[in-house]
């Protein structure tokens, strides 16, 4: 942008509102990607249960502090794009 040029109040609005697409964008492929991480944690565990002939409630009992941090991040990415969708 050179020097004369001024920012209108439309082009603030327009780069905010490209700006809020792509967070929610990064926000949706983020979520995907724990929601994917937990179930292949999830899965991995109760083959090596399996395997091992572990029963799978102490398994699960091993991976539930994991899960519940990651079940809270996904709680909390959840609410930030609601957040986000809903001003627009």
């Amino acid at each position: 942008m050179s020097e004369n040029e001024e920012l209108t109040p439309s082009d603030n609005d327009e780069s905010a509102e490209n700006s809020t697409e792509i967070d929610a964008e990064e926000l949706v492929e983020v979520i995907a990607e724990f929601e994917r991480y937990r179930e292949r944690l999830v899965n991995e565990t109760m083959a090596a249960a399996q395997k091992a002939k572990l029963p799978q409630k102490a398994a699960m009992a091993k991976i539930e502090p994991e899960l519940a941090k990651i079940d809270a991040g996904l709680d909390s990415l959840r609410t930030q794009l609601a957040a986000i969708t809903t001003n627009n």
